[in-house]
C-alpha cells in the first residue's frame, strides 16, 4: 500500500472544496472519509450554511456525476427510482431512469418526504441496486447519498426512524464560520459561479486505489479493545436506550483506518478512534427523554472521554 497517494489525494480534495466552502477542512475529510467507505452522510444544519454547496463542490472535485432530489411531501418513491413507461411507437415497456442513477445524490431535506418515500432509498444505500416492478438494477459506482435535515423546524416533517439513520455512516453538521471568513465570502463573486468553475483534481483509478486498499491500514489489538470498549460503554449506559449497532462498530473501525491513512500513517492509533468515534456514533444511539441531538453528542462526547486511552506502545507484534 502506497501511503502517500491517501494523503496525496486528501490534500487534493480538501483544497479544491475549501475554493467554496471556507474554514471547514476537518468536515471536508469526514464527507471524504465516508466516500472512500462507501458510505452515506446524513448533514444535520441550520439553513444558508453550505450544506447543498459542499456537495456540488466534492461531486465536482472527483468528477462524480451530481444529482439534487428536493424532498416535498408529495415525493413518491417512483421519483426517486424510476419508472417503466409504455412506448406506443415500439410497443413495448421501457424502463425510464429515476435521479437516484448518479455518483453523488444530494437528498434535501429528507425528513420532510412521507416514511413510504424515504424508505425507497434504504435499498439504493444499503444494496446499491433498485428494485422496479420485479426487476433489479444496479447502481454505478460510485455511489454516494447525503441526506440533509433542518434540525430547529419540525413543521411538516416526518422523523427518520432508527433503522434508516443507522444506515447513514456518518451525521456531520458545518456550523457557523468564523468572522473573518464569513466576511470574506460575503465580499466574494457568487459562490455558484465559483462551483461551475470548479475542476476535478482527482481520477477514477485513484479513488479506486483508496477504496480497495484503506483495509490494509493495521490495527492493534491493543486499538481494536479500545474502540470495542467505546461500543460497550454506550451498550451499558443507562442513559442510552439502545447502544450502538454492530453496523455503527464496523463503520467505526473503517473510519478509523482511513483517518490514519489520510495522516500518513499505515496503523491506526487511539486518536484516530476518538477523531471520528462522535460522528459515527451519536446518530445511533437512543437516549432516554433526550430529543435534541446536541444534548446526545454531549453525552456521547463524555463518555468517549471517559473511557481509558490505551497507553501500550503499538508494534508489529500487537496487530490484529
Amino acid at each position: 500500500m502506497e501511503i502517500s497517494r491517501f494523503t496525496d489525494y486528501r490534500n487534493k480534495v480538501v483544497e479544491n472544496c475549501s475554493k467554496v466552502i471556507v474554514g471547514k477542512a476537518d468536515t471536508i475529510v469526514l464527507v471524504l472519509t465516508c466516500f472512500i467507505c462507501s458510505g452515506h452522510v446524513l448533514l444535520e444544519d441550520v439553513p444558508g450554511t453550505g450544506k447543498t454547496m459542499l456537495l456540488r463542490a466534492f461531486a465536482k472535485t472527483i468528477g462524480g456525476e451530481f444529482k439534487r432530489i428536493q424532498f416535498t411531501p408529495d415525493l413518491l418513491p417512483s421519483d426517486l427510482t424510476g419508472i417503466n413507461f409504455y412506448n406506443q411507437q415500439k410497443g413495448v415497456f421501457e424502463f425510464r431512469k429515476g435521479p437516484l442513477f448518479s455518483n453523488i445524490i444530494l437528498a434535501d431535506e429528507i425528513n420532510r418526504a412521507t416514511p413510504r418515500t424515504q424508505s425507497s432509498l434504504l435499498e439504493a444505500m444499503e444494496e446499491r441496486q433498485i428494485s422496479t416492478d420485479g426487476i433489479t438494477t444496479r447502481l454505478e459506482e460510485p455511489f454516494m447519498v447525503m441526506a440533509t435535515q433542518n434540525p430547529v423546524e419540525s413543521y411538516g416533517t416526518f422523523p427518520l426512524p432508527e433503522a434508516q439513520t443507522d444506515r447513514f455512516f456518518m451525521r456531520l453538521s458545518l456550523g457557523y464560520m468564523s468572522r473573518a471568513e464569513e466576511l470574506s465570502v460575503i465580499a466574494r463573486r457568487s459562490t455558484q459561479t465559483i462551483v461551475d468553475k470548479l475542476p476535478c483534481v482527482v481520477t477514477s483509478e485513484e479513488t479506486e486505489y483508496l477504496k480497495q486498499h484503506f483495509g490494509d491500514v493495521k490495527v492493534s489489538r491493543v486499538v481494536a479493545d479500545y474502540l470495542m470498549n467505546i461500543i460497550e460503554r454506550t451498550r451499558d449506559e443507562s442513559r442510552f436506550v439502545t447502544g450502538v449497532s454492530t453496523r455503527g462498530a464496523i463503520a467505526l473501525y473503517k473510519a478509523a483506518q482511513v483517518t490514519a491513512a489520510f495522516a500518513g500513517r499505515d496503523f491506526v492509533l487511539p486518536e484516530d478512534v476518538r477523531f471520528v468515534a462522535p460522528h459515527v456514533l451519536t446518530h445511533r444511539i437512543i437516549a432516554g427523554g433526550v430529543s435534541r441531538s446536541g444534548e446526545i453528542s454531549a453525552f456521547v462526547e463524555k463518555l468517549i472521554k471517559d473511557v481509558p486511552v490505551p497507553l501500550e506502545v503499538i508494534t508489529e507484534d500487537s496487530q490484529c
